[in-house]
């Protein structure tokens, strides 16, 4: 249910659960995290979903069996956001839950028109991951993380572009896009990629 495709230095990594919203097992995320950690040989990495939605977070029977609050998240996001290589979020969809870890942890977001963005933690309970809400912040404002975290706003992607939240929104495929996203760093050697992203952190 979690699909690796490796064309030389471009790993596409595809959440492939669309009959369940592509909401996560354990083993999944389980997959998803030893893919992200295991990946020093990607020169871009690239997150999508099968379907018509990215991913809704956690599996609900998972999530009540302990899921929702697992350190896996956290390894996960934190595996992402270290990669010194380009990390592309592509989202075919809405993206929920616990899923947003992936997609603020990316370099880049682009998304197919139309899609959501949600985080319900304070209506279901949880804590956001902890890496999760500085990234939120960061990227869209406080306030706005505040809107999403506490206010429970699904965000539309149009909006998340006006906010920074998103890089790109694009018609067709937007594994297509993720791919001309990478040419550059793809031609560049590993060691000049990872010195440009290391000047712009």
């Amino acid at each position: 249910m979690i699909r690796l495709d490796r064309e030389g230095g471009l790993w596409i990594v595809t959440i492939d659960r669309p009959e369940k919203a592509n909401s996560l097992t354990e083993d999944m995320l389980e997959r998803l995290t030893r893919i992200a950690e295991d990946a020093s040989d990607a020169r871009v990495l690239v997150l999508t979903g099968a379907g018509k939605v990215f991913s809704a977070g956690a599996d609900l029977d998972a999530a009540k069996a302990g899921l929702a609050v697992s350190p896996l998240w956290e390894r996960l996001s934190g595996a992402l956001a270290r990669h010194r290589g380009l990390t592309i979020c592509a989202l075919n969809g809405t993206v929920a839950g616990g899923a947003m870890g992936m997609f603020l942890a990316c370099d880049l977001r682009i998304s197919v028109p139309g899609a959501k963005i949600f985080y319900p933690v304070m209506k279901l309970g949880f804590l956001p991951q902890p890496s999760d809400p500085a990234r939120l912040a960061a990227l869209a404002g406080p306030s706005r993380a505040k809107l999403i975290l506490m206010g429970g706003t699904k965000a539309s992607v149009e909006e998340a572009l006006t906010w920074g939240l998103v890089d790109r929104i694009v018609d067709g495929d937007p594994l297509a896009a993720a791919r001309d996203l990478a040419t550059d760093t793809l031609a560049a050697t590993p060691a000049h990629a990872a010195g440009i992203k290391s000047l712009i952190r």
